[in-house]
């Protein structure tokens, strides 16, 4: 019908109204099907408060612009993951190899049966996080603390989303792979997938500082307003460089590297490491669906674009990748939601939206 309001354009229409409410300062969203972006879309302010955490002047705000380069916080993780599978390949990890084979002392507080793939899966039964910044004071104090940390649950028994395991899983990385895990992450994926605007802070000397998102003010670590540098306190503590946070990236780049599971591109991983990242691997927990690294047909934030075939991940900072294997639909939606503190309630319903848009579009 002429006039018809469309999929993106009510996507577009409740990010800007989640902006007017002030749940966010600013957003990049990209929804594309296939190559086919629909769109890629800036609104609010990459830096709009100060560091008392007031309102900017108007001239001396920092609109978004659709490369500005975020924090993505989490979807880290999914990075970290794919050198995992690409060390698989290689004949270097076995995913269900106890974890005290790589690293002898996480084998302290009774940890000696929990595998590789428990990590990745969040089913090894590990604290889901430790202040490492705070209560102590070195980088290798703070690895073996994660390290040695005793067990919350058995493994296997319950799913506990664990910044642990993927902070254990980039040293074993690192100890394997013979080089710093940003290394490997730029080795194995976004050189070769031409991601020139992703990887960890230590690789984006080329990247304007103008060009990063703001984040929280963190006057507890006695930093103020964070922008241009890792936003998650431990990964920050560990010089910016871990296998749970410290990747940036922005929107376009992202799309590049879910159409690695969009569209089968084999520039990095074999089909059979693609299948093990998407395919459940924890059936007997119906409501925690996870392959390695990603999460599956999570309608919290996935919205209707949820499914079996249906993989994403969060980011603390307001970030979230979502990709549909059936229909090579892709939503990316890159916020501040943190700028200048951290919400009281989740944008999760935000995300939803948003993928939304994009899974409406396939009708």
């Amino acid at each position: 019908m002429s006039g018809a309001v469309t999929p993106v354009a009510e996507a577009i229409e409740a990010l800007e109204a989640a902006r007017a409410r002030g749940e966010i300062p600013g957003a990049v969203g990209l929804l594309a099907i296939g190559d086919e972006i629909l769109t890629t879309y800036a609104t609010g302010f990459a830096v709009l408060y100060d560091d008392s955490g007031a309102l900017l002047p108007v001239d001396d705000r920092v609109p978004m612009q659709p490369d500005t380069v975020f924090d993505v916080a989490s979807l880290t993780k999914l990075f970290t993951a794919t050198v995992a599978m690409q060390q698989v390949e290689a004949g270097l990890l076995d995913l269900e190899a106890p974890v005290d084979g790589y690293l002898p002392d996480f084998a302290e507080g009774g940890k000696g049966g929990i595998t590789v793939r428990q990590l990745l899966t969040h089913t090894s039964g590990l604290e889901w996080w430790l202040p490492l910044w705070r209560d102590w004071a070195t980088r290798g104090a703070r690895i073996h603390a994660a390290l040695t940390q005793p067990p919350a649950t058995a493994p296997g028994e319950t799913f506990v989303y664990s910044d642990l395991n993927l902070i254990t899983l980039g040293v074993i990385l690192e100890q394997l792979g013979g080089a710093p895990l940003d290394v490997l992450v730029r080795d194995g994926i976004t050189a070769p997938l031409r991601m020139r605007d992703t990887g960890f802070i230590t690789q984006l000397g080329h990247v304007a500082p103008g060009r990063f998102a703001a984040t929280e003010i963190e006057d507890d670590a006695g930093r103020g307003m964070v922008r241009g540098a890792v936003h998650d306190e431990n990964a920050w503590s560990l010089g910016g460089v871990a296998g749970h946070a410290g990747v940036f990236s922005t929107a376009s780049n992202l799309l590049r590297f879910a159409q690695v599971f969009t569209g089968d591109d084999p520039r990095i991983l074999s089909e059979d490491s693609v299948i093990a990242m998407t395919t459940n691997l924890n059936p007997d927990l119906p409501d925690d669906s996870h392959g390695i690294g990603f999460e599956i047909d999570q309608s919290r934030y996935m919205g209707e674009l949820s499914g079996p075939r249906t993989i994403g991940h969060t980011g603390f900072t307001g970030t979230s990748l979502v990709a549909d294997l059936a229909g090579g639909a892709t939503a990316i939606l890159l916020t501040n939601a943190v700028h200048p503190h951290r919400p009281k309630t989740s944008i999760n319903a935000l995300r939803a939206r948003w993928a939304t848009g994009v899974a409406r579009s396939l009708r």
